[in-house]
């Protein structure tokens, strides 16, 4: 006979594949009112999955405060979905089947959030996005729709980058370097829509896998073909390897990127050149003087003492979008008077106003409209060291 391994309570609860683990859930736990999140909580990407876990922490924490919602704590429930879209579907049945979750938030990647659309809908519980910007995740066709966002829409933020290159490069025939998944097609398409729009011609699209580490036949391709600027679509570590690779070609073209590089370690892996991308964001804590701005950083200060300056606080888009969705979301589950997904969904088209960290929102959600955030909503930023700063021009 042996002795079976200690294994922390925690641990089996992040598991949650053990029928044990569930048995030693507290019974006070029935008692609260359960979100959840499948973000990209490890991989080049964590960053971004521990900003989400900061936003929706700190809301819920105002809103306990204030007696959570329907008169019960609200309590989140997180899974790591590895960057992999089977894993995501996997980690939201668990929420929904088996949590019980009455809503739930998506993390950075576009195709894991697109794998959980269909369940989603299918199983009609809520579920919000809060970062993934793939066009489809929320204008998916479905005739039930339980799909939100309070984040970036690529449709939107390729007209964006198309007008930023224009405007500040003078940008003529630009380039695209994609990364070859459902947010490069979803990005592919609307950075051509918004070329046409402005009788602009392209150098060429050009794909990589996100194990690449030599673009430059790619990179290549695009200078040959006369390309003055480029368009870049990839998460962290391909970012890096592009940015690498026009190094290594002694290639100084402007680079205008979706917010892929904010969501990890980009400085880090792409060098001293990582400074001269410039790429969206939806929310900056640095130079903002907004009084609600300064209230959130100071209540990330005291709940997180490794934040000392909003220079910390990297990427603040995953705090903000999470801790506006987070608020928007209860408001939505108060409209509906009830944990039913259907009436929660219903509930997000009723919401008036609110006053949140990106934006005093009025009429965020209609039954046409899913997403909160519009391209006025979008700034422009750079790195400088590891701190995001946002561009004044």
């Amino acid at each position: 006979m042996f002795a079976l391994p200690r294994i922390s309570r925690r641990l089996l609860i992040a598991a949650g594949a053990t029928s044990f683990a569930l048995a030693a859930v507290p019974a006070w736990a029935q008692e609260t009112v359960k979100v959840g999140l499948v973000a990209a909580m490890s991989g080049q990407s964590a960053k971004s999955g521990e900003a989400i876990v900061r936003g929706l922490s700190l809301a819920i924490d105002e809103i306990n405060a204030k007696g959570g919602v329907l008169g019960k704590k609200v309590e989140l429930v997180v899974r790591d979905d590895e960057s992999n879209p089977a894993k995501g579907v996997i980690a939201a049945r668990e929420l929904v089947q088996r949590e019980k979750v009455v809503a739930y938030f998506g993390g950075i990647d576009t195709p894991v959030s697109m794998a959980i659309v269909p369940f989603a809908n299918q199983s009609k519980v809520p579920f919000i996005g809060v970062w993934a910007a793939g066009t489809p995740i929320t204008r998916n066709g479905a005739a039930e729709n339980y799909v939100f966002r309070v984040s970036a829409v690529d449709a939107l933020v390729d007209v964006a980058l198309v007008d930023y290159a224009v405007k500040k490069y003078s940008a003529k025939k630009p380039g695209m370097i994609l990364i070859n998944n459902p947010w490069g097609e979803s990005n592919e398409a609307g950075l051509k829509a918004a070329l046409a729009a402005k009788s602009m011609p392209n150098a060429g699209v050009e794909k990589f896998e996100g194990g690449d580490v030599d673009l430059v036949p790619q990179l290549t391709r695009l200078k040959d073909a006369g390309a003055d600027t480029l368009f870049m679509v990839a998460n962290v570590a391909p970012s890096a390897q592009v940015v690498k690779s026009l190094d290594r070609m002694g290639w100084n073209v402007p680079v205008v990127s979706h917010w892929g590089p904010a969501g990890g370690r980009f400085t880090e892996l792409a060098g001293p050149s990582a400074e001269k991308v410039h790429f969206i964001q939806t929310f900056s804590f640095s130079g903002n003087p907004s009084p609600k701005a300064a209230a959130v950083l100071d209540a990330l200060k005291a709940k997180y003492p490794q934040i000392k300056s909003a220079a910390d606080v990297t990427p603040a888009v995953g705090i903000a979008n999470a801790y506006d969705a987070m608020h928007l979301t209860a408001l939505a589950i108060a409209k509906a008077g009830s944990t039913d997904g259907t009436k929660i969904r219903d509930g997000f088209y009723e919401i008036g106003s609110y006053d949140g960290l990106i934006k005093s929102y009025a009429k965020p959600f209609t039954k046409d409209n899913h997403d909160a955030l519009s391209p006025s909503d979008y700034i422009f930023t750079y790195f400088k060291g590891d701190e995001i700063l946002p561009l004044t021009n």
